[in-house]
């Protein structure tokens, strides 16, 4: 039995979720639903969060291009709002502001000012591969290139097939209408000479970008490490979950995932986390390689992710946990309950699986198989309507684009 509190007492400070997209819903529906007061912020004022039942949303200024006018507009948002706000980033451009104006924004909102620096150096691939290699996670071969010629240096010690993403995934997002890698978050070569031509059309906006092997395997090999570390250091809770799809196939996000019992994924994540004294949420991804049967980190994301709304399910509501310890609660850590369920990302899993049946890895029959109960979504909630109605609509445009494909 958790022993921790489970509702949200009178006076208790409110969250505000530096995110609107699906992600900072999920969050503030599992906080709201303890009782917690929460909103979140964007700049974009189309996203999700602007029409959710689930708290207020407001529109900030853009962190990237306007650093000090977003950092003007939280300190007045936080003495709206009244007392100190919880502040919990559901996006890694929010944890890179917040890491660099930490100073500042220590004085209005809670956040666990002692992690934020490693936190903001997981945000970023430039940094977040030599972290984990420094602090014994295995990665894959990784470089962070600037040039050709330095792409060239990576690729005469690569086994190829490689693959390339931007050092944030939205810079690829600033691409023209039509380019080959316009909202791609990552490219595949097979050959040097294919990944220079990937590079050199890139280069034109992105120079900076993240070049790696790729671990040889099927989705089914990678794992998802969910967890949330309280001030004292020690693990509040963690779990992990094996990848069934992912969008797009072999190299995307899941789309599917499945909680799985994996000591040496638990283990090796673990000890990373405590060895940068890590503080807060975390996720990261990992794969066991099929050609030795080793484990490599593909990504880390120190922050609430879209997986993150998995761990509920299976009583480790690590949002509920964060907020506990960031408040002064002295919480006591909380065991995953291990249940055969699935979690499923609509919006990536229609767009997935029909590069799966053409690749012939998944029939008919195994799709309708993957929804049968027990099953949790990430973008389907009758309460929240209005955001369900959008994803909706989403699934039916995909829906006609794979018939007229088909």
């Amino acid at each position: 039995m958790d022993p921790n509190p489970t509702r949200a007492r009178s006076g208790w400070p409110p969250v505000v979720v530096a995110g609107a997209y699906q992600t900072g819903i999920v969050l503030m529906r599992a906080l709201a639903r303890r009782g917690v007061t929460v909103s979140c912020i964007d700049s974009n004022p189309r996203m999700p969060g602007f029409r959710t039942v689930y708290g207020k949303a407001y529109h900030c200024p853009d962190p990237d291009e306007r650093p000090r006018e977003w950092v003007d507009f939280m300190l007045q948002l936080a003495w709206k709002l009244g007392g100190r706000p919880v502040l919990m980033p559901s996006s890694d451009r929010f944890i890179t502001v917040v890491g660099d104006h930490a100073a500042e924004l220590i004085q209005a909102f809670i956040f666990p000012q002692g992690s934020i620096a490693a936190q903001a150096l997981l945000a970023t691939k430039k940094r977040q591969y030599d972290v984990a290699a420094r602090h014994g996670l295995p990665v894959p071969y990784t470089r962070f290139v600037t040039s050709a010629e330095e792409l060239e240096a990576f690729s005469s010690q690569a086994r190829f097939p490689c693959l390339m993403k931007p050092v944030h995934f939205r810079e690829w997002q600033r691409f023209p209408a039509g380019h080959p890698l316009l909202f791609r978050k990552v490219a595949v070569a097979s050959s040097a000479s294919e990944l220079k031509a990937q590079y050199l059309a890139a280069a034109s906006v992105t120079p900076e970008v993240v070049v790696q092997e790729v671990v040889q395997g099927p989705d089914t090999a990678k794992l998802v490490y969910l967890s949330c570390y309280g001030r004292n250091g020690q693990r509040l809770g963690g779990c992990v979950l094996r990848q069934l799809r992912t969008d797009p196939i072999y190299f995307g996000s899941a789309s599917v995932v499945e909680p799985v019992s994996d000591p040496e994924a638990d283990t090796a994540c673990d000890a990373f986390l405590r060895s940068l004294n890590y503080v807060g949420l975390c996720e990261i991804e990992l794969k066991r390689d099929s050609r030795d049967g080793s484990l490599k980190m593909i990504e880390a994301n120190p922050r609430y992710s879209v997986t993150a709304d998995a761990a509920p399910y299976l009583g480790l509501d690590l949002g509920w946990l964060h907020y506990l310890d960031l408040i002064g609660e002295d919480v006591a850590p909380v065991s995953p309950q291990l249940r055969d369920f699935r979690h499923i990302v609509l919006t990536r899993d229609f767009a997935a699986f029909p590069s799966y049946l053409r690749a012939g890895v998944l029939s008919w029959k195994d799709l309708v198989r993957s929804y049968r109960p027990p099953v949790a979504f990430f973008d389907f909630d009758l309460r929240d309507w209005r955001v369900t109605a959008r994803t909706a609509l989403a699934l039916g445009k995909l829906l006609v684009k794979a018939y007229w494909r088909g």
